[in-house]
This record gives structure tokens, sequence and C-alpha cells, in this order.
């Protein structure tokens, strides 16, 4: 066998300087629990905690007169209020609060105007049953057939409406006014011609008597040149010179065709001038 030799820790004996603190240790522990009442045990769930500390507030209100000159509005009177000995001015007025509007309660209907609004509606349909019932007259086949005739004359006399306005001529006028060169132009010619027809033919009566006058005459005329129409627009005042004035214009024509660009425009070209018969014998257009 073997000899097993063992090492063992080197341990030092206790001495009295570590029995002293360890005793002293326990005993501030123990003092500690007994000072703090720090107890072991079970805790019971069910039961309630005793023995709590309640702490009593007690609001004291004070109402105080309003005083007798006060410098400012405030919300409530308050006397000596604050946390300062002087006087303070608040910064920002305070908003006024608006007076609370009480809702009207409308009164109730009374059973006078319930029963006349429950039976207006029968009053009505009274009225409605009094109504005498419309007649319902059955169509036939005489019927249809009127009507279909009148609807077939009808369109017969609107195709002869349409066909008598495009077979209407196309009427231009035309007056001192005109600017327009293919109307100013033969206009021009015209005007020409009448007045040395008129001045060769002036009515001796007029140059007799000294009678003179201005008249408004307007002459149509048809595409070759030919006199359509006269109409006296304002006399003269005198007779014998609006009589004058048509013979003149009929005596000078016809009158030049009309030229390819009015005759492509009018079928009628309608010539309004003032002509006058002046103190000089001499029959002149304005």
């Amino acid at each position: 066998m073997q000899n097993l030799d063992l090492e063992l820790p080197d341990t030092s004996p206790v001495t009295s300087t570590d029995r002293l603190t360890l005793t002293l240790f326990f005993a501030v522990v123990l003092h500690a629990m007994v000072i703090l009442g720090i107890t072991f045990g079970t805790s019971d769930p069910e039961k309630p905690p005793t023995d709590l500390p309640t702490l009593d507030i007690t609001i004291a209100t004070r109402e105080t007169p309003p005083p007798e000159e006060a410098e400012y509005l405030a919300q409530t009177s308050q006397d000596g209020g604050g946390n300062v000995a002087e006087k303070v001015r608040p910064q920002q007025a305070l908003p006024e609060l608006a007076p609370t509007v009480q809702p009207q309660q409308q009164p109730a209907p009374t059973p006078s105007q319930v029963i006349t609004t429950t039976q207006a509606p029968r009053e009505v349909r009274q009225e409605d049953k009094a109504l005498p019932e419309t007649e319902t007259k059955d169509i036939t086949a005489i019927d249809l057939i009127e009507k279909r005739k009148e609807m077939v004359n009808l369109s017969e006399q609107l195709n002869e409406s349409m066909q008598a306005y495009a077979k209407r001529p196309r009427q231009v006028f035309v007056s001192a006014r005109t600017r327009e060169f293919k109307y100013a132009n033969y206009m021009s010619e015209w005007v020409r011609k009448v007045e040395r027809v008129g001045n060769l033919n002036y009515p001796d009566a007029a140059r007799r008597e000294g009678v003179t006058g201005k008249l408004l005459l307007d002459v149509a005329l048809n595409p070759d040149g030919t006199v359509r129409n006269i109409s006296v627009l304002r006399p003269s005042g005198h007779s014998l010179l609006d009589e004058a004035a048509i013979r003149i214009v009929n005596l000078a024509g016809p009158y030049a065709p009309f030229p390819p660009e009015i005759a492509g425009h009018a079928d009628v070209l309608h010539i309004t001038r003032t002509w006058e018969f002046s103190t000089t014998n001499r029959m002149q257009s304005h």
C-alpha cells in the first residue's frame, strides 16, 4: 500500500477580537429589528389592513360684502385677497359673462287646433269627390283620317310659304352714306345721269313761279336697269316739284344694268336720295 500525503489548509485559531466583532454585529441587527418593528409572519390576503393613517381636510369659506368704493370689477367681491400689500389692478379685463337665455317653450296646441288640423284633409277629400269626372272620347278611324288630312294640308301650306319666301327678290338699300365701292360707284353714275336729264327738263312752272324745295325719293331698280318703283318718302310741300322729280327719274331711264358684283347679291336695288330744286333753277342731289 502506498501512503497518500494530504495537505490540509492552514487554519488559524479564532481570536478574541473576531468573537467580539461577531457579537457586536448580531447585537446591532437584533436592536434594529426591535426598533423598526420588523416581524416575520404570514399575511392574510382576505383581511384588510387596519389602523391606516387618515388625513381630514376642512375647507372654510367666508363670504365678504362687496367694497363700498370699488376701483375695478372682478368676478366676485374680494376683501384683502392676494399676496401683496399694494392694490394691483388686473392686466387684462375679464370677459363679461353672456346672459343665459332660457329657451322659450312653445305652448302646447289646444284640442280645437288638433281637431282642425285632422279635419282639413277630410274636407279636401270631399271637394275632390265633388269634382266632375272628365269624359273620355274614343278615337275612331274616321277621326284618324281627318287628322291625317289636316296634317297634309298644313304640310302643303308650309311648303308653299317656303317656296314663296325663296322666290322673294333680294333687296339692297343704298343711300348717300353708302361707302361700299360696288354700290357707291353704280349709285354715283346713276345720280349724274338723273341730274343731267333733270337740268335739261327743269319744270317751267317752277322756274316761272320761283318754287323751290327738297324731297326724299326712293327709286327701286331691276337688274336690267329699268325702274321698278318710285316712292316719295318725304315730300317737298309742293306737288309741282314732287311730280317733276318722278317724271325726271322715269325720263332718265333705263339705267345701266347691274354689274356682276351687284347682280350676285341683289335682285332689287333701292337708291334713296334727297333731291333739291334750287333758286338757280337747277336740280341736284344730296
